[in-house]
Order: C-alpha cells, then structure tokens, then sequence
C-alpha cells in the first residue's frame, strides 16, 4: 500500500474551504448494481461473412464487441416493432 500523503501548508482559502465544508456520504450504489444484467439466452446464428466484416470494422472503430453491436441491434428492431402494434 502506498504511504498516506499528508498535506501540510495549504493556501489560507483553501484551508478554509476545507474547515468549513461538510463530508458527504457515498450517494453510488455498488458497483454489482451499476449494470443491470439482461435475460439473455444463446443462439447459434449463421450471418454472411460481408456482415460480420461490416459489424467487426464498425466495432473496432466503436472500441466495442461486434457481437454487442449486432444485439443492440437486434434488440431495437424487435422493440421498435413490438411497440408499434
């Protein structure tokens, strides 16, 4: 563990900002209840290799998985179509 660093001489405004200010409490939740997990099942599904190239270039470029690309699309089509009935 790196040693604790204890500031000695801090300029007088600051000094009293820190005097008079207030510790407030940790507001974040954990980090398990950041992301929420989807049901998610596995499907084996064959695509062309032109769409996979597609969908890994643009990934590469997102910085993403392809495959998180390809679901996220998946998903807006079906929702777009479940809502519009």
């Amino acid at each position: 563990m790196k040693k604790k660093i204890v500031y000695k001489k801090a300029p007088k405004d600051i000094a009293e900002a820190l005097r008079v200010s207030e510790r407030v409490p940790d507001f974040l939740p954990s980090p398990d209840r950041l992301v929420f997990k989807e049901d998610t099942v596995k499907v084996t599904l064959a695509l062309s290799r032109e769409s996979v190239a597609f969908f890994k270039l643009q990934a590469k470029e997102g910085g993403i998985p392809y495959q998180r690309m390809i679901k996220s699309l998946v998903d807006r089509y079906a929702r777009h179509f479940q809502n519009a009935r």
